[in-house]
């Protein structure tokens, strides 16, 4: 895969904001962050899992495969709203193909040895797997709050911006780690490439 690549987490709390959501997408389409994996977070879909997982009392391992099914849900409404956009469990074969692709990761389903199947992982750990997975150049977490200055993956981890699982993750991912919030990119202190440059 080529390191010109960027994969973008974009966080579900942005579906939210449908203006800000959309501009996004077109920019992602249009190129702007140049060749793009996008990884969409559940939302709302994921939420609800957590509420019927507290509401039930099923495992954990059915959770997590759910929430997998709610990025599923939410990588289709992205390219709902920007046709431009392919849905696809292969994303390598869309990139050689021209297209711009949104993450479908139903084929973690059966699970996978190097993803705790918890709530420690969520969509930020698993855009770190998959950039890791694709040799990317970058991984852009988009937020819809700005991460403290300076923080590092345990910082993110510990305030509630990345999930408990994230700083393992970043650990293994050589490539730069920028989060993408309101007021701009800020790079996440700590990771590999960061204490490099």
């Amino acid at each position: 895969m080529s390191h010109a690549l960027t994969v973008v987490k974009i966080g579900g709390s942005l579906a939210t904001d449908r203006v800000r959501l959309r501009r996004l997408l077109g920019a992602l389409a249009d190129g702007a962050d140049g060749p793009v994996v996008i990884v969409p977070g559940g939302g709302a879909l994921a939420d609800a899992v957590r509420a019927t997982q507290a509401a039930l009392g099923f495992p954990d391992p059915l959770a997590h495969r759910l929430a997998l099914d709610a990025m599923a849900g939410m990588a289709r409404i992205f390219a709902a709203l920007e046709p431009r956009l392919a849905v696809t469990e292969a994303p390598g074969s869309a990139l050689a193909a021209g297209r711009v692709p949104v993450w479908d990761p139903s084929g973690l389903a059966d699970g996978h040895p190097e993803i705790p199947e918890s709530w420690d992982v969520t969509s930020d750990s698993l855009a770190l797997w998959l950039a890791t997975c694709l040799d990317a150049r970058t991984c852009l977490l988009v937020k819809s709050a700005d991460p403290p200055p300076g923080a590092g993956p345990a910082d993110l981890a510990r305030t509630g911006l990345a999930d408990a699982a994230f700083p393992g993750f970043a650990s293994r991912f050589p490539g730069r780690i920028v989060l993408r919030g309101p007021g701009g990119d800020r790079p996440c202190r700590g990771a590999v490439a960061e204490c490099a440059a």
